[in-house]
C-alpha cells in the first residue's frame, strides 16, 4: 500500500542522515541513483526529502548509504513537499482559504494520495467554481470546487 507523510520532520532528519552517509562514504548523487536504478535528479530530489521512491530503489539506496530498514521504509513514503515556511496572508478572504489548508491540507494531500497515489492535482488543467447557496439553518454558504487534473509522479 501506498502511504503519505504529513509531518516532514521525519523526511528531514532522513536527508540529514543519508548526506552525512553519503559525506562519510564519499558518494556521489550519480553513484546513489545507479544503485537505485533512477535518475540522479529525481534520486537527489527523494533523498533530500522531495519524492517516494519505488521499493527495490529505497532498499538499495538504504543498503549503499548503510542506512536501516526504517530508513528504507521512509523513503518510499510520499513526503510533504515542499513544505519550506512561508509568509502568511493578511486579506481576510485569503487568509480563510490558507486558514483551511492549514486544517484540511494533511487531510486533502492523505486522501488524494489515497485515492490516486503519488501526484498532485494540477493548477494548469483546473477549474475553480463558487456558488452562493442557502443554508438550511440559516444566512448562506458558500460552496467552492477545485477540479484539477490528476497528473501522477513518474520516476525518471
Amino acid at each position: 500500500m501506498v502511504h503519505a507523510q504529513f509531518d516532514p520532520t521525519a523526511r528531514q532528519l532522513l536527508a540529514a542522515a543519508a548526506v552525512e552517509a553519503k559525506v562519510r562514504k564519499d558518494l556521489s548523487w550519480q553513484q546513489i541513483a545507479d544503485a537505485a536504478g533512477l535518475s540522479v535528479a529525481f534520486v537527489t530530489a527523494a533523498v533530500l526529502g522531495q519524492h517516494a521512491l519505488p521499493a527495490a530503489s529505497a532498499e538499495a539506496v538504504a543498503e549503499l548509504l548503510g542506512l536501516d530498514e526504517d530508513a528504507a521504509m521512509l523513503l518510499r513514503t510520499i513526503p510533504t513537499r515542499g513544505s519550506i515556511p512561508g509568509g502568511i496572508p493578511t486579506d481576510p478572504t485569503i487568509y480563510r482559504f490558507y486558514e483551511m489548508l492549514q486544517v484540511y491540507g494533511t487531510t486533502l494531500k492523505a486522501l488524494v494520495h489515497e485515492q490516486f497515489g503519488d501526484g498532485i492535482i494540477s493548477a494548469i488543467n483546473f477549474k475553480l467554481d463558487v456558488k452562493k447557496v442557502a443554508d438550511p439553518e440559516g444566512g448562506e454558504r458558500a460552496v467552492i470546487t477545485l477540479d484539477g487534473k490528476y497528473l501522477p509522479t513518474k520516476p525518471f
